[in-house]
């Protein structure tokens, strides 16, 4: 009798580790896809900054016809 209480200890042992474990997996699949939707995000935002650093830059770059020649010609 002894040894099948030790069975049922372990069992129980077993079952409550898997279930911790399947709390453990559930929190970190939703912690990546959080993560996953931040990083979309954060491209988005990125791809937008760079538009308006290209626009930015080429808009203070004259062509050469439209500028005004030095004081020296």
């Amino acid at each position: 009798m002894n040894n099948l209480e030790e069975v049922i200890t372990r069992l129980e042992y077993l079952e409550t580790k898997v279930a911790f474990q399947d709390d453990t997996i559930e929190a970190l699949n939703t912690e990546i896809a959080s993560m996953q939707n931040r990083l979309e995000l954060q491209r988005e935002q990125m791809k937008y900054l760079v538009n308006k650093v290209k626009d930015v830059q080429s808009g203070q770059i004259a062509r050469e016809e439209d500028e005004t020649p030095p004081p020296h010609y």
